[in-house]
């Protein structure tokens, strides 16, 4: 077996517990700002403090970070950051099966990406994976006991969010695989920690200092709410890690498909955790997006 298999599947696992984490923290005390840069603020500490170590302990070498390095970085941390942004607000709107199954439009989306910035291309068999995969979407994109034409819906606020961290989240994964494809004489997962530390340091940053201008009290709330934020850091860097390892390893098309592992994930936290009833259709839908990214790995 394939080293990056058995790291996407730890890489789903470590997210899905994130995810319910960050539902528990916008459900009780965080907006879904908050929620996110929990993420980053108690991550990326962790993750340069990793790097360190790998340094000065265990003798790795850094090599010299390009500008093209940073761009990548830069546009895959602030997709990402909207991304989740999208995903945890979403969280509010739907119940967390089918919010992470919004989410995995991504793994569609991811395909056509990578082929446009990277040149990793899909094969023409991958049409009816795409297909397939919007149907179980527009299933989806149904509020329950919703009525009238199914593209009416397509413009629903929990439609427009799981779509939108689709695409926000193609992007990142994307980038974050030309990152570390800039590194090409450096081991795998050194190329991997260090696109993670760097990650992870612009979006603590970035968001950091937008929240200090618009919404200082969230930051305050981001550190009463340390005992399960760090929680939240912890399963982030893991899951995050496992991630950045596997891009590197794989193309990014087959490493979101696999991930879709994840959909069964939440859908046992979504009904052992938080208690959530998942309709017919809803689950009908879940099982067709399953069936398109399966069909999707075939094909590619």
């Amino acid at each position: 077996m394939s080293l990056w298999v058995p790291v996407t599947i730890a890489a789903a696992l470590f997210q899905t517990v994130r995810f319910m984490l960050q539902k528990t923290l916008s459900t009780v005390r965080l907006s879904a700002a908050g929620a996110t840069f929990a993420r980053f603020a108690y991550s990326a500490p962790l993750a340069v403090l990793a790097l360190g170590l790998a340094v000065m302990a265990g003798g790795a070498e850094v090599p010299a970070l390009l500008p093209k390095f940073w761009l990548f970085v830069a546009i895959g941390g602030t997709a990402q950051i909207l991304a989740t942004v999208c995903v945890v607000a979403l969280f509010k709107q739907r119940n967390f099966a089918v919010g992470i199954t919004f989410k995995k439009t991504e793994v569609i989306q991811t395909a056509i990406v990578g082929l446009i910035i990277l040149g990793e291309g899909v094969t023409l068999g991958a049409l009816g994976a795409i297909l397939l995969g919007l149907m179980a979407v527009l299933l989806l994109s149904r509020t329950p006991g919703g009525g009238g034409a199914w593209w009416r819906h397509l413009t629903n606020r929990a439609s427009q969010l799981g779509l939108g961290s689709g695409v926000l989240f193609a992007f990142s994964a994307v980038s974050y695989r030309g990152a570390s494809l800039q590194l090409q004489d450096t081991d795998a997962w050194l190329r991997a920690l260090i696109t993670l530390a760097a990650v992870t340091s612009f979006q603590l940053l970035s968001m950091g200092l937008w929240l200090f201008w618009r919404d200082r009290a969230e930051l305050r709330a981001v550190w009463e709410t340390r005992r399960t934020g760090i929680f939240v850091g912890l399963t982030s860097l893991g899951g995050s890690f496992c991630w950045f390892l596997a891009f590197t390893l794989q193309n990014a098309a087959y490493v979101k498909a696999l991930g879709q592992v994840e959909l069964i994930f939440s859908l046992l936290a979504s009904t052992l955790f938080f208690r959530e009833s998942i309709t017919r259709r809803e689950l009908t839908g879940i099982v067709l997006l399953g069936l398109s990214i399966l069909a999707l790995v075939l094909a590619i």
